[in-house]
């Protein structure tokens, strides 16, 4: 079973919750806070989550804000993540196929309920094609 971590900030906490319990019933996962919609920073929750997908603790991760953007910069700072932003299932997808993305941001304000949960199964479901994409993906690593 893959391990999943989510975090959110403030913005980004309804959805948060509606995945969770949209993934629980199939995933291992873990709530990385923020544990309520009273303003925090963004940054802190990101790097918590990305350094447990780096050290292999957690599969996958997932980050929400109010955009997915402040999020995906601050997880691609830490050594080993990969983190996309994505608001459409093709995106998604294409995110694991060929980039190996290990963690996805969305937004709240960005993507409703119904397209997050299914831009996160896609996005869980789809393994890396590897290949020619491999030696890429090695080359971000470097």
């Amino acid at each position: 079973m893959k391990k999943i971590i989510i975090g959110s900030d403030h913005a980004g906490f309804r959805l948060k919750n509606i995945i969770i319990n949209h993934l629980t019933q199939k995933y291992d996962v873990e709530d990385a806070g923020t544990h309520s919609q009273e303003s925090c920073d963004y940054p802190l929750i990101a790097k918590k989550v990305a350094n447990k997908v780096a050290d292999g603790t957690y599969t996958l991760g997932i980050l929400i804000c109010g955009t997915g953007i402040g999020m995906s910069i601050a997880a691609n700072k830490i050594k080993g993540i990969r983190a996309a932003v994505v608001s459409d299932t093709c995106s998604a997808k294409m995110s694991r196929l060929h980039n190996n993305a290990n963690i996805l941001c969305f937004g709240e304000r960005i993507v409703g309920e119904e397209l997050a949960k299914d831009i996160t199964d896609i996005w869980l479901s789809t393994e890396f094609l590897g290949e020619r994409h491999a030696k890429r993906v090695d080359m971000i690593e470097d």
